[in-house]
């Protein structure tokens, strides 16, 4: 069976090595319009000694596929040091840790007493009246409009850097929701949830946090996606840009922009999802514009370079992020190094600024010097950093990550209604069911299940 990929991200790139592994004699082509592969998963050395990642800067250990994953390719991944547990969030003038435990918890002052009473009262919730809530409206009838506002509204940020006002919980955070739907109060559901773990004799059991513990690799995480992409070898087509796909006779014809026509007998698309519409406008008259509503704002990362000895032991942890009520120009900031040591050289710090999102996708714009001067700023009200930083770099993402509004999980089945028309071809990427390099590798893994499954052939052909 030939197979087609269009787009060697981190999903298309893990999709054909899911594929190969299944069915080593398959043939397979991946088109990749730019240089390189990888996608978002960009590592950048620098001549100062920093290694800075351009988008995803690791993932969770929770998920076995993506560990599967590594040993398939030969690659060690390496986890966080400890103090990655630790992380911030900055309001009201000050950076607050964000509680690990319930006598944290109790103790800290990030939210008032009575807010922090309310979040107590979370166990006497319900369930939602309707099927797709906003995180907002969720976190407020949940955990009250403090608790949101400081908590909820800031991981929105920091995970898909958008508006929870606008975000679906049901599309975002699925697990919730179903633990929501199941349960009606998040607590009722953890405890429970908790117990069973416990009587089933399991070591690890369900916390209030994603679990997992944050891991890359030694020269940053393009090592995943260059190994993957050197074991592909000469399947793997660079700068061959794909203008157009059509499907006639049961066949999938796949359109370079240089190039003649090449048929599959299935497709996978694992482009973004704006990609995926302008090549599947002569295939069908409807996915493109489903496809096409799939919001990207652009996002800028700031990497700057510090002595540590400029930065100081003000925040020793992952990182914060920063609540919209705060109104300020960034996101939050991660301290690379502080997670991976490496990423900086003795001696100093890395740290990495997040401008722009749902939030204010108009910052992610500003002039070189004016965005250096809007995180320099904010770096200095927040962290105390006064000192010129020894290194400097600026990534723009035009379009960042795939925004999961409310009526996002209506559009899938649109669009999964219409793909009934077309056997064999699959939409994949994090625009559809999650956005972090842990779905998409697990995505990709159920994309090869799907087109191998049983004897090889592809359903409905």
């Amino acid at each position: 069976m030939k197979i087609g990929i269009v787009g060697a991200g981190i999903s298309g790139l893990a999709t054909g090595q899911a594929i190969l592994e299944r069915e080593p004699q398959s043939e397979l082509v991946v088109f990749e319009a730019g240089s390189r592969p990888g996608g978002k998963v960009i590592t950048e050395p620098t001549a100062e000694g920093f290694i800075c990642e351009w988008g995803v800067n690791a993932f969770l250990s929770k998920v076995p596929r993506t560990l599967e994953l590594c040993r398939e390719v030969g690659l060690e991944a390496v986890a966080a040091d400890a103090s990655a547990k630790k992380r911030f969030v900055f309001s009201e003038g000050q950076l607050h840790k964000l509680p690990e435990k319930p006598p944290e918890f109790f103790a800290s002052k990030l939210l008032s007493l009575p807010a922090r009473f309310r979040v107590i009262g979370e166990i006497f919730s319900g369930r939602a009246k309707k099927l797709d809530e906003t995180l907002a409206e969720f976190g407020t009838r949940h955990l009250g409009r403090e608790a949101f506002e400081k908590l909820i509204d800031p991981m929105a940020s920091g995970v898909f850097a958008g508006d929870a006002r606008k975000m679906s919980l049901q599309s975002c955070f699925p697990r919730i929701h179903e633990v929501e739907s199941e349960y009606g109060s998040l607590i009722r559901g953890l405890i429970k949830l908790q117990r069973a773990a416990r009587k089933e004799g399991k070591k690890d059991t369900p916390g209030p946090g994603p679990g997992g513990i944050l891991t890359s690799f030694d020269k940053g995480m393009s090592e995943l996606t260059d190994t993957i992409a050197a074991g592909l070898g000469s399947r793997l087509r660079l700068n061959t840009r794909v203008q157009g796909v059509e499907y006639s006779g049961g066949r999938y014809v796949v359109y370079p922009e240089n190039g003649t026509g090449e048929d599959f007998d299935a497709l996978v698309m694992a482009s973004p999802a704006y990609a995926q519409a302008g090549m599947l406008k002569e295939l069908s008259p409807t996915i493109p514009d489903l496809l096409g509503d799939i919001e990207y704002p652009a996002l800028a990362v700031v990497c700057l370079g510090y002595r540590k000895a400029d930065v100081g032991e003000r925040m020793d942890g992952f990182g914060f992020l920063i609540p919209s009520r705060e109104k300020r120009d960034i996101l939050g900031t991660v301290a690379d190094s502080n997670v991976f040591p490496n990423r900086a050289p003795a001696g100093h710090t890395l740290l990495r600024t997040m401008v722009g999102g749902a939030r204010s996708p108009q910052l992610a714009y500003l002039p070189d010097d004016q965005l250096f001067d809007v995180v320099r700023s904010n770096l200095k009200e927040i962290m105390g950093i006064t000192a010129e930083p020894v290194f400097a770099k600026i990534f723009r993402h035009e379009k960042a990550i795939p925004q999961y509004l409310v009526g996002h999980g209506q559009r899938l089945l649109q669009i999964e209604e219409q793909l009934v028309e077309f056997p064999g071809l699959v939409l994949t990427g994090n625009a559809f069911r999650g956005v972090s390099l842990n779905d998409c590798v697990l995505n990709a893994e159920r994309t090869a299940e799907l087109l191998l499954k049983d004897t090889g052939s592809v359903p409905g052909t």
